[in-house]
């Protein structure tokens, strides 16, 4: 059995935050169904590699999720998202804030006869404020979070991230908000709306840093690899090209690895004993690491800093990941049955329950696949499906 079997969310969202948000609770049993236009699919559907005309992002995006084409801009269409509503739980859309109001599908509308609906708008800055209406992005997210500005060489350029990650993080915020509605919903029956702007959750990935500038009026420099709370902490290369990562946030961590490279002496200097002392004297420590790491192997590397119980991590790319032990253990690759491209491997639910199922029962759906089945569920006959799709209200 799955921990949210028998929850049904509706993803009326598009790009990455929401339908990710969305398939977090596919993977934990929610029967989701994803809606789209008829004419205009998400466009994470054409986002990143493809093989054989078929998207690879969406495969693991669209996972879990039954796909119906439903205009929400025509009478049918609404009627249809409004009879969908009233069987749902959740309701996740990313609309620009006003949007589903002018349709005449604000909250109270789809409450109405469903007052437990939980209703997630996720959009770029909020649902109030002066940016309300600009068009909102992860990548924005970054720049205005603090992330960019912290992140790159101390004389290089602020640096995005080469992936979603405002997006990513913004998602689990929206799961986690959408199962504490859903936990409010326990005391009286009634649903609520929930507001996540996709700037704000990064936030609090990025530590301190309003409160730094409060206090203290500065903000965090670039370091680079390394850390302005600790040293040594960097990549470093090994003698056969490959790199590793090395971390000693705990100070018996940082004795070790200055003895295991052979220059224990380090530790005694008054300034080594603290991660801040340490890192201002990175350079040092860099040289002393870095330099023992690039006379070995990285097998050589990581078996010296295993038996000494010091902290060190290849660096991977999939290729690495997929032959890797440890993840294999967890099970975190999954490999699935595609219809188009038959199996294929993608990284799994987050996390383990000891008493319920984390699984992907299928991969992303073609645009639409599943438009006649959901509506036939919600009572549509045959011959009000073909009138609907005559009028260009589903596809």
């Amino acid at each position: 059995m799955s921990a949210l079997e028998g929850l049904r969310v509706v993803d009326a969202s598009t790009l990455f935050a929401g339908p990710m948000a969305a398939m977090h609770l596919g993977d934990m049993g929610a029967h989701v169904i994803k809606v789209e236009h008829p004419n205009r699919p998400d466009p994470a559907r054409g986002h990143g590699p493809s093989k054989d005309g078929q998207n690879l992002w969406w495969k693991t995006l669209g996972r879990n999720k039954r796909t119906a084409a439903i205009d929400l801009h025509t009478p049918g269409g609404r009627e249809a998202f409004l009879r969908l509503a009233r069987t749902a739980d959740v309701v996740i859309e990313n609309f620009r804030p006003g949007t589903l109001e002018r349709w005449g599908l604000d909250y109270p509308v789809l409450s109405a006869e469903n007052t437990g609906l939980v209703l997630a708008r996720v959009t770029g800055f909020g649902q109030i404020g002066p940016y309300r209406r600009r068009p909102g992005f992860g990548t924005l997210a970054e720049a205005m979070s603090g992330f960019a500005s912290s992140t790159g060489e101390p004389d290089g350029p602020p640096t995005l991230p080469p992936f979603g990650l405002a997006d990513g993080i913004a998602s689990l915020a929206t799961a986690y908000a959408i199962m504490v509605a859903l936990h409010a919903r326990g005391r009286d029956g009634k649903g609520q709306e929930v507001d996540v702007a996709i700037i704000e959750p990064i936030l609090a990935m990025l530590g301190p840093q309003i409160t730094r500038w409060d206090q203290l009026g500065t903000v965090q420099p670039r370091t680079g690899n390394r850390s302005a709370n600790n040293a040594p902490r960097n990549a470093y290369r090994t003698a056969d090209g490959s790199w590793v990562a090395v971390s000693t946030s705990a100070q018996s961590i940082a004795e070790r690895v200055v003895a295991l490279v052979g220059r224990a002496e380090l530790a005694d200097e008054a300034w080594f004993a603290s991660g801040a002392g340490r890192a201002e004297h990175a350079d040092l420590l860099d040289e002393a690491v870095g330099g023992w790491i690039a006379r070995h192997s990285r097998d050589e590397v990581i078996d010296a800093f295993e038996k000494a119980e010091a902290a060190v991590a290849p660096i991977y790319d999939a290729s690495d990941i997929v032959a890797d032990p440890q993840f294999n253990a967890l099970g975190t690759v999954h490999r699935i049955h595609d219809d188009d491209l038959g199996e294929m491997a993608m990284q799994g639910p987050l996390f383990r329950l000891s008493r319920d199922d984390a699984t992907i029962a299928f991969t992303g759906r073609s645009h639409g696949a599943d438009t006649d089945a959901v509506l036939g569920e919600l009572g549509y006959s045959a011959d009000e499906l073909a009138a609907l799709r005559e009028e260009g209200s589903i596809g």
